[in-house]
């Protein structure tokens, strides 16, 4: 251990003083590289180039015909996007949505910008959405900036989508036969939806499906950024005003059908690079803050309702542990189904034959508040298990069983007068599609999270503080049977100091993320990856889908005064202490 620890710090001290004159700042998510083809012909296309000035409702909307150089439409063994922007400046980040035939496909954010510059580069796998990319449509990057006195940050931004032939070794990769939006179908704006309220869409399936794979994005904005740190009703009033916000930390993302719980996600709490202290989050962001998780269903159990070739309802809201289960404003969702049809033209048919769902979880709340502390402690189950018989147009049987078992903690200690905050936080969940007894959809996942904030030197002007995250994101994920599955286990623990004052916000932080991938197919990733003082000072990335590259650029801290405000839970303003 001690072996280890010194030559980091040597290794540290020699990039330190090799670097010291590069300014860009290079940011990043730790992910896994696209597990793609490799040898075989590929065609890249420019999808949209667009900078973002003030863009506030003016999203970039372009029109996208599929490449027919490495075989036809829809016959790719993979198709990856790649986003690279560029900014300088002073900015808050921006939360991005990337449509494609009314469906989202992506949402990501904006690392903020440094006077002397940032660039950072993300290729996400989008195999899953073959069908759209097979045909000719719209493609809609909306991303809402703006420029005001002290925000003069552009995001220069460049899209572009690669193609992979399909070869003997790599086959046409595994689809759906339909991909339908649930969306607000605007072919203006992104087609994500603002909850609350409920956002509902009626949608009309094929009379031949046979299986249904939903997905969800999801991801609290505004009162909700910070939805883990906000209290229960019951305790808001014992706490000084303008600590949180109310309606408590417990949420849940619900998909219903007709009206009825169809499956729901306990969601991840992604930290953007503003958020809390953003010194930490420089050059690595938070896992998921450029490539923002999903959550996947399987809907095959409704078939028997969705086969009638009738209009259905689908509908999409978040909700908490109050006892009226509201949340603050405001969630954005979307989703989308993934639908196979049966080789036969006849009707398909069937029964749900057991459905044991409530309309919410089971939830608990408890507290204790004295001698200047508030202790508040939300906690939730949730059992759903539904069972289907469907029957196709060519005499298949499937008898489908569809089950979540979720449990949820989150304990909040506001100590020593709210000068500590301190958040506990765990989601687990054990999610089990079999159909016929074979697993179909699966999705084990852990998300512990635990944060520090202690406050100090408070003054009129400003305050200080010095905050600790420790965050995992461990999940072993089959989306449907025709989309590649993984098993990730990333945990970040970063830690710094950032002060929020009217003469200029200065911070600084580290940073380690220790990373692993996995995938039925064999491929692997594993990086270990430290920062400190927005520099690189450890890296090691193994396993057959690491690069072989050269020493990276690793670029000198740049001039901390220009970092835009900390964003911080109950809108937490500098100058204005709770009371």
């Amino acid at each position: 251990m001690l072996t280890g620890m010194f030559s980091r710090a040597l290794f540290s001290g020699a990039l330190l003083a090799a670097f010291a004159t590069a300014q860009v700042l290079v940011d990043f998510q730790v992910a896994e590289p696209p597990p793609v083809p490799t040898n075989v012909q590929t065609c890249t296309t420019m999808i949209l180039e667009r900078t973002f000035g003030n863009s506030y409702g003016d999203p970039e909307i372009v029109q996208y015909t599929p490449p027919t150089d490495c075989g036809a439409a829809g016959s790719w063994s993979a198709v990856t996007l790649n986003f690279t922007v560029t900014s300088n400046g002073a900015q808050y980040d921006r939360l991005g949505v990337f449509t494609f035939q009314n469906v989202e496909i992506w949402r990501t954010s904006t690392p903020e910008p440094t006077y002397d510059g940032i660039i950072w580069t993300y290729t996400k796998d989008v195999t899953r959405y073959t069908p759209l990319f097979a045909k000719p449509g719209t493609f809609i990057l909306e991303l809402d900036n703006e420029l005001a006195t002290g925000l003069n940050g552009q995001y220069a931004t460049t899209l572009y989508a690669t193609f992979y032939s399909a070869t003997e070794e790599y086959p046409t990769a595994g689809q759906s036969d339909l991909i339908i939006p649930i969306s607000t179908m605007s072919n203006t704006s992104a087609d994500d939806a603002s909850v609350p309220p409920i956002f509902s869409i009626n949608v009309t399936l094929p009379t031949n499906t046979v299986e249904v794979y939903a997905e969800l994005y999801a991801s609290g904005n505004g009162d909700e950024e910070f939805w883990y740190t906000n209290t229960a009703d019951e305790y808001l009033g014992d706490l000084p005003a303008g600590t949180t916000y109310g309606s408590g930390p417990f949420r849940e993302v619900r998909m219903l059908v007709d009206g009825q719980v169809a499956g729901v996600a306990f969601p991840y709490a992604v930290i953007f690079t503003g958020g809390i202290n953003p010194s930490v989050w420089r050059p690595i962001t938070s896992y998921g803050a450029l490539d923002l998780p999903t959550y996947f269903l399987d809907l095959t159990p409704f078939v028997p309702v969705f086969a009638d070739g009738l209009p259905h309802n689908v509908s999409l809201d978040v909700v908490s542990a109050e006892t009226n289960h509201t949340i603050n404003a405001n969630w954005y969702v979307s989703g989308l189904l993934q639908v196979i049809t049966d080789t036969s033209s006849e009707p398909t048919t069937g029964t749900i034959t057991s459905y044991e769902v409530q309309p919410y979880a089971v939830t608990q709340t408890t507290g204790s508040v004295g001698g200047g502390d508030v202790n508040v402690t939300v906690m939730a189950t949730r059992q759903i298990r539904i069972e289907s018989t469907i029957v196709s147009g060519s005499g298949k049987e499937n008898k489908v069983v569809w089950e979540q078992n979720l449990e949820y903690s989150n304990t909040q200690y506001y100590l020593d007068n709210t000068y500590v905050q301190n958040i506990v936080q765990t989601a687990t969940g054990s999610v089990l599609s079999t159909h016929n007894g074979v697993p179909t959809v699966v999705d084990n996942f852990e998300y512990p999270l635990n944060i520090n904030v202690t406050y100090y030197d408070i003054t009129n002007t400003s305050e200080s503080f010095y905050s600790t995250f420790d965050h995992s994101y461990n999940r072993q994920v089959v989306p449907a049977p025709f989309i590649l599955g993984s098993t990730i286990t990333e945990r970040q623990q970063a830690a710094g100091y950032f002060t929020i004052s009217t003469a200029g916000n200065t911070g600084n932080g580290t940073n380690n993320n220790t990373f692993a991938y996995a995938d039925p197919k064999g491929n692997t990733y594993n990086r270990d990856v430290d920062a400190a003082y927005n520099v690189i000072t450890y890296d090691q990335q193994s396993g057959s889908l690491a690069a072989e590259s050269s020493l990276p650029q690793f670029p000198w801290a740049s001039n901390a005064q220009n970092i835009p405000t900390a964003r911080l839970p109950g809108g937490r303003q500098a100058g204005k202490q709770p009371n």
